[in-house]
């Protein structure tokens, strides 16, 4: 994910953008209870909450481990192009796969266990190395949800996909990460309270603005 600053243009309000990308994970995240949606009630008034995530993009659904990890740092370095420092940038681990639910799943579409939890960490893995060669933060997702050999399957509703509470944990390690990001960020259109009946322009698009 990235935020991106507004930039001013004469009388119009711009407002700055959090944008999401990634799958289906990400896609999901605007369903009621999902993470994303949580952010952009968090963040209302503050900046637009923008979701790219795409489920089943990939025809294979897979991707290499090497060029995933190129893949991933290009992303990062072509936010880096444009304007959004790496200090903007937040990347997310995958989370851990619970083998026996999506082996479930599998059997039910008439196919054989496709992923491993071993696997899927290796990803997590590259996904923390990009970010650090970065210099970007990192949300490691596989790494948290097992740490101290806790039971993650609560946090998966599939074995895959995040559950209800999988959101909330996302949420609540992935604000942290947001709220000194997002801080300087004013508070956008004053208050009802506060504006100018007279001239509500003044107030709406400051002062300066004619």
């Amino acid at each position: 994910m990235a935020l991106r600053e507004a930039a001013s243009s004469g009388s119009s309000l711009l407002w700055p953008r959090l944008v999401l990308f990634g799958d289906s994970i990400t896609q999901f995240s605007f369903q009621p209870g999902g993470w994303g949606a949580a952010l952009a009630d968090r963040l209302v008034r503050k900046c637009d909450v923008l979701n790219r995530g795409f489920s089943e993009e990939n025809v294979k659904q897979h991707v290499p481990l090497d060029e995933f990890g190129a893949n991933l740092e290009s992303m990062v370095r072509y936010l880096q192009s444009v304007g959004v420092p790496a200090e903007r940038v937040v990347l997310i681990t995958p989370p851990p796969l619970w083998e026996a639910a999506w082996e479930r799943e599998c059997l039910a579409k008439g196919c054989r266990l496709n992923r491993r939890n071993t696997v899927v960490g290796e990803y997590a893995s590259a996904c923390v190395r990009v970010a650090q060669d970065c210099g970007a933060d990192v949300l490691d997702l596989w790494a948290l949800m097992q740490k101290d050999g806790q039971d993650f399957s609560a946090y998966l509703s599939d074995g895959l996909h995040l559950s209800p509470k999988g959101n909330a944990f996302v949420f609540s390690h992935l604000w942290p990460l947001l709220e000194r990001k997002v801080a300087p960020l004013p508070w956008l259109l004053p208050y009802w309270q506060d504006v100018a009946e007279a001239k509500p322009e003044l107030s709406l698009l400051g002062a300066g603005e004619h």
